[in-house]
């Protein structure tokens, strides 16, 4: 079975070398590649992936730091220049860690290791109950990148989203996380049923809701959000309220 590889590094001549090596292993797909750690948040949001080739120092966002934001992670194979890493990574459970710059055999071997574990691993899912297969468990976070930052932030405690042109506001109880992203990169990876869009501006957690009146929907922590009359059905159809 081929294994769809992602490379996330900021060399051009890193993804080169790694394309070059693929074409001669018969079981490696190359899924995407990513110049930012912070690029590659936004890639796996919409695409899955089995092996990933690392890159260690990158800005904004380490490749380290990068590996602690995955709750399900594929193999990781680092691809670094820097040897003082090594330690951290295996401690990151990473399959193997190769020092730039790395020959083809060297390669190989680290792609034949990644490639046990990833048959061990289809053998282990493909044993499971198939009541199993079909309830995933979905992530209880995102990962929210700020100017300087990139926030990890429970699901539970989000009160809503707050739209503004190609930025948006993510609200917890008092205070909120800007980011450059749009209303509707957050609508299509927020799997909770908690989240319902009242307004092309506002994605609302229904669990905070403290009462309706009128077209206008009050929060438990004191927040009012208008209710868009393109989503006025909400409350003819009681989903606005219902869990």
């Amino acid at each position: 079975m081929n294994m769809r590889c992602l490379i996330i590094d900021d060399e051009p001549l890193a993804h080169e070398v790694i394309l070059a090596y693929m074409a001669d292993i018969p079981f490696l797909e190359n899924a995407g590649q990513c110049y930012r750690a912070t690029e590659a948040l936004v890639f796996l949001s919409n695409q899955t992936v089995d092996l990933i080739f690392l890159d260690i120092r990158m800005p904004k966002l380490t490749g380290l730091d990068f590996i602690r934001t995955l709750q399900q992670r594929p193999l990781i194979i680092v691809t670094s220049a820097h040897e003082e890493h090594a330690l951290e990574s295996f401690e990151l459970e990473v399959c193997d860690y190769l020092l730039k710059p790395f020959r083809f055999d060297r390669f190989l071997k680290a792609v034949n290791r990644a490639s046990t574990q990833f048959n061990l691993r289809m053998q282990i899912t493909s044993s499971r109950p198939k009541d199993y297969l079909k309830a995933p468990t979905q992530p209880n976070f995102i990962s929210v990148k700020t100017e300087k930052r990139l926030v990890k932030v429970l699901l539970d405690e989000i009160y809503y989203f707050e739209g503004l042109g190609n930025y948006v506001k993510v609200w917890g109880e008092q205070n909120f996380l800007l980011t450059a992203r749009t209303m509707i990169s957050f609508e299509e990876n927020l799997h909770s049923e908690s989240f319902v869009r009242i307004h092309k501006s506002f994605i609302l957690n229904k669990k905070f809701i403290h009462y309706i009146e009128g077209n206008v929907v009050f929060l438990k922590n004191g927040s009012k959000l208008p209710i868009g009359k393109n989503y006025r059905q909400l409350l003819s159809n009681g989903s606005l309220l219902n869990p």
